[in-house]
């Protein structure tokens, strides 16, 4: 990225040492760790969920299991994004029901996509406690939800977008604020 609007604010080691962070605190916020799940919203949120397993796994043996959801049909504005959305599938290979859900996610904005989120969740069951943890929280709230677990706060500018790029999909893990092209 080596536009003259764009910023890195978060190279690999330190996604590494957040995860990690996160991981305790979301094992050590769990009431009842048997009962904690972790869902990933698609598709930087999936791929969060399941390294938090892992080092949950690695630092406290506990085995946490890990879903994914898509809420594509959920936003209040996919029919302006899309003419044919595309729908990826969900799974939650477990019960949510008396559940503590954390939902992940890579960047938190609006909070619109949260709010998606624990509309498709419910549709699966009632978990006893949803909670939220992102990489980025770059601010500019439109619905009051807040992240409980949160890597790194943003101060971002309106014009500008967070990029979280992640080895699965991008082959390196950096976050990058960019300027938006304006079409």
């Amino acid at each position: 990225m080596g536009d003259l609007g764009s910023r890195v604010v978060m190279e690999s080691q330190e996604i590494q040492r957040t995860l990690e962070r996160l991981a305790g605190e979301i094992f050590a916020d769990a009431v009842d760790a048997a009962r904690l799940v972790l869902v990933g919203i698609h598709t930087g949120g999936v791929y969060l969920a399941r390294r938090l397993r892992d080092l949950i796994y690695e630092k406290f043996q506990q085995k946490v299991p890990v879903g994914s959801l898509d809420i594509t049909l959920y936003r209040d504005d996919w029919t302006r994004l899309h003419t044919q959305p595309v729908v990826k599938a969900t799974e939650l290979p477990f019960p949510i029901d008396d559940r503590e859900v954390v939902l992940v996610d890579d960047v938190l904005y609006t909070g619109r996509t949260i709010r998606a989120a624990l509309d498709a969740l419910v549709d699966y069951g009632r978990p006893k406690r949803v909670q939220v943890a992102v990489l980025v929280d770059r601010g500019h709230r439109e619905l009051p939800i807040c992240g409980q677990f949160v890597g790194i706060e943003l101060r971002t500018l309106e014009d500008e977008m967070v990029n979280v790029l992640l080895r699965e999909k991008d082959m390196t893990d950096r976050v990058v604020i960019a300027k938006k092209i304006m079409a």
